[in-house]
């Protein structure tokens, strides 16, 4: 058992060597359950995205400093959505641990040069991301 996401919380992702602005402080979640944990509505599987994810990011990345812009992945793990207790039929999120997470790159940052611009060659970047719940009161399992 873990405590539910609610509305309100907040996910921060990581992306070793990647600067993207959408993503350089916690996002809100806005959950989308039925029901509702600590007076806000549940957090349940698809909310673990934010709008301010939800299609392409722009990204930088060291020396390629023209931006490119690329995808944000979350893998849940079973420990971040319930396995019994569903709200309209899908699991709810849980605080759980560490989540892993994935950047691809649709346009590759640049990096300028006498030649011509010379694109990022590391399309896909691994990261981390996890839940930052205010809710203390309730989990479920």
């Amino acid at each position: 058992m873990d405590y539910v996401v609610v509305s309100g919380d907040t996910i921060q992702i990581t992306f070793p060597g990647l600067i993207i602005p959408p993503i350089a402080a916690p996002l809100p979640l806005v959950g989308t359950g039925i029901h509702k944990a600590s007076g806000q509505i549940v957090c349940v599987v698809g909310d673990e995205y934010p709008v301010a994810i939800r299609s392409m990011v722009p990204y930088t990345k060291g020396s390629f400093v023209t931006p490119g812009s690329g995808k944000i992945w979350l893998t849940l793990a079973p420990q971040h959505q319930t396995q019994k207790t569903k709200c309209g039929g899908k699991p709810l999120l849980l605080k759980g641990g560490t989540l892993q997470a994935k950047f691809i790159a649709m346009t590759p940052a640049m990096q300028p040069s006498p030649a011509g611009p010379v694109p990022d060659p590391v399309p896909v970047v691994s990261g981390t991301a996890q839940f930052i719940t205010r809710n203390t009161k309730v989990r479920a399992a």
